[in-house]
């Protein structure tokens, strides 16, 4: 291969930010400290970075109250409210682990998280408008979980807590200690906790501000939920690091209230998965919102179509549009397009390598580097990386190898120019709006109905989601069943996202001459049956 460019490429050099995340919301305060820090409008509370500091102060002492020790897991399983950000700042600064909690999640996926992540404590509200969590939590309690306290936030449980506050542990916190926990699905089918480190989250968050160019003088409409890393590093953490202040428009997604915060609070940075900037774009108020305070978007956790990027752009007047590439198990930014990109390169590629990342494409056979604009394996190295699978040496060797590179197991190409292209996904993963789906996870879930024999599900085109699940399903001899059915089994039990929004009862799956299931040949079967050759949309 002499004389051949090798797709591999390593981000700018520039100095780690040697901090804790409690350390750099501190220094924060103090350089700001009358400055708007965060606005959660559908609580009406403001905080200034000097009061916030304060409030997460009071937090992390009420949790020593309980009793935790150092690097004790503390569960969040809640929408984006002031108690979330108060909490994962507070565990940061006292030494505790955050676990974050998809709200989505039901008994089955709860009970699960619980006994696996060993959390000490968990902080929920008793229900919203759609869930009823108190239900919930009580149908996933189980003897082999080691789940001592319960706290219900907005109640006198979580005002007694805050009362009653202890000194933090003596134990000092450093950025190589582990603070986030977070669960996403493997290809065995179980979700694993990615163990997230100090050093990994804040200089992500710091990088991929400097390269947004955001300052103390933006202000940053957060509708990312805070449960997934683009909230919470990409949005929230990038903002406190940086001084900008964040502004939570709805506790849950709303494009009616994001397009109220952006005029009221004359955000000038927005972030989204892209079926969000879509559902701003095609509300039916839009024309009549004022989101000229807008420069710069940052999106990110699903295919992004080439011409939303451009409405982005001329319609939401973001003069710069990000479009960022990454794993939870990296921090979660591995690439996104540097402040100097052209509209070419933000609209056709996920950017470049991002400081003090490396990234090469490999031959998934091989091991390989391969040549420029050849399709292989995306691999990245450098401190991003997660500190492993919790509790799981086996899959965390499996995802890391011993040079230290991260398989992400997505497909792409390095152009000249060291851009990225994402090609595919040599893992089976579904992404639903910025949600990653598991085929396996549900196909196991499904095998525990009675009447399934056998289940093999696969994601479809859709142009608001990006994908959406579809399962073919074949019952048990002599049963009967209909998709409605199965639907409503999957209902109380697994978060929405994953149920199958396509259910058809089949009598065999094609297979390949050795017996495999050809699931392409699923995926085509019912891309031509449901007709939806035209939502194939080229993709960024």
């Amino acid at each position: 291969m002499s004389g051949v460019a090798l797709s591999y490429a390593a981000g700018p050099s520039a100095p780690l930010l040697d901090l804790t995340i409690g350390e750099a919301l501190r220094q924060t305060a103090q350089r700001w400290p009358d400055r708007l820090g965060i606005a959660v409008r559908h609580q009406n509370v403001r905080l200034t970075w000097r009061e916030f500091d304060a409030e997460v102060d009071r937090t992390a002492r009420g949790l020593a109250g309980l009793g935790l020790q150092p690097l004790d897991r503390v569960g969040i399983w809640a929408a984006n409210h002031l108690e979330w950000m108060l909490l994962q700042y507070a565990c940061a600064r006292a030494g505790y682990v955050l676990v974050n909690v998809n709200p989505a999640y039901r008994s089955h996926e709860l009970a699960y998280v619980l006994r696996k992540s060993g959390m000490k404590a968990l902080f929920l509200f008793e229900s919203d408008a759609r869930t009823n969590f108190r239900e919930i939590l009580e149908a996933a309690r189980q003897p082999d979980q080691v789940l001592e306290h319960v706290v219900y936030l907005g109640t006198s449980q979580w005002t007694a807590l805050l009362a009653s506050g202890a000194g933090l542990p003596a134990t000092p916190v450093r950025p190589d200690d582990p603070t986030n926990m977070q669960y996403t699905s493997g290809t065995t089918g179980s979700p694993k906790g990615v163990v997230l480190t100090h050093r990994g989250l804040l200089n992500n968050a710091w990088f991929t501000g400097e390269w947004m160019q955001i300052t103390e003088q933006d202000i940053f409409c957060i509708p990312f939920p805070l449960y997934h890393c683009a909230g919470c590093v990409c949005a929230a953490l990038n903002s406190v690091v940086h001084g900008t202040a964040m502004v939570f428009p709805s506790a849950m997604f709303d494009p009616r209230a994001v397009l109220e915060a952006i005029e009221q609070e004359r955000a000038t940075v927005i972030g989204g998965v892209p079926t969000m900037f879509i559902a701003q774009l095609s509300h039916p108020e839009f024309a009549r919102f004022d989101t000229s305070s807008l420069r710069v978007a940052i999106m990110g956790g699903a295919p992004c179509p080439v011409e939303l990027l451009r409405r982005v752009n001329s319609d939401l007047h973001c003069r710069d549009v990000h479009v960022i590439y990454g794993q939870t198990e990296a921090s979660p930014v591995i690439t996104m397009n540097p402040p100097e990109d052209t509209f070419e390169q933000r609209t056709s590629t996920v950017g470049q390598a991002v400081p003090n990342t490396e990234v090469k494409i490999i031959d998934p056979a091989t091991g390989a580097t391969v040549p420029v604009g050849q399709q292989g394996e995306l691999c990245a190295r450098g401190y991003l990386l997660m500190q492993g699978y919790d509790g799981d040496p086996d899959a965390t060797a499996r995802a890391i190898d011993r040079e230290g590179w991260l398989h992400t197991g997505d497909l792409a190409a390095m152009r000249e120019d060291g851009h990225f292209h994402i090609t595919g996904r040599a893992k089976d993963m579904i992404i639903r709006g910025g949600e990653n789906i598991y085929p396996l996870e549900i196909e196991e879930f499904l095998y525990s109905h009675p009447k399934v024999a056998e289940v093999q599900v696969v994601g479809l085109p859709d142009l608001k989601f990006g994908e959406i699940v579809a399962a073919w399903v074949r019952l048990a001899p002599g049963e009967s069943a209909t998709p409605d059915e199965l639907r409503d089994y999957c209902k109380s039990r697994i978060a929405h996202f994953k149920i199958p929004a396509h259910i058809r009862i089949v009598d065999a799956f094609p297979l390949t001459i050795t017996g495999k299931v050809q699931k392409f040949k699923i995926r085509q079967a019912e891309i031509e049956q449901l007709g939806l050759q035209s939502q194939q949309v080229q993709t960024a």
